[in-house]
């Protein structure tokens, strides 16, 4: 019984830590993209103001801060695992009452 309840505690801190270190990546990326982008706009408006590419390099990085954003809050393995534990439990309610 100890083994079981040790294997339970080990495998929420294992997903404890993967979840920090999901959030720390996205943080970490979003922290980059607010100090590189005014950057490349300063440079850009200095260089070539006639000529905005800022923007280009803004919107592909921000596309890519999006989709990372619904992989570590949203739609991904945490809701897939989380719908499989509802439905599990769902079903031994079930059979249960059985």
């Amino acid at each position: 019984m100890e083994n079981l309840s040790f294997n339970k505690e080990n495998r929420a801190y294992e997903k404890a830590a993967k979840r920090v270190k999901d959030l720390k990546g996205f943080y970490g990326n979003l922290t980059s993209y607010c100090l590189v982008i005014p950057f490349l706009l300063i440079l850009n408006l200095l260089t070539s103001p006639e000529h905005l590419w800022f923007y280009w390099p803004m919107l592909g990085w921000g596309l890519g801060i999006i989709l990372h954003a619904v992989g570590t809050f949203g739609i991904g393995k945490n809701w897939e695992e989380k719908k499989i534990r509802e439905l599990m439990e769902e079903e031994m309610k079930n059979t249960k009452s059985l």
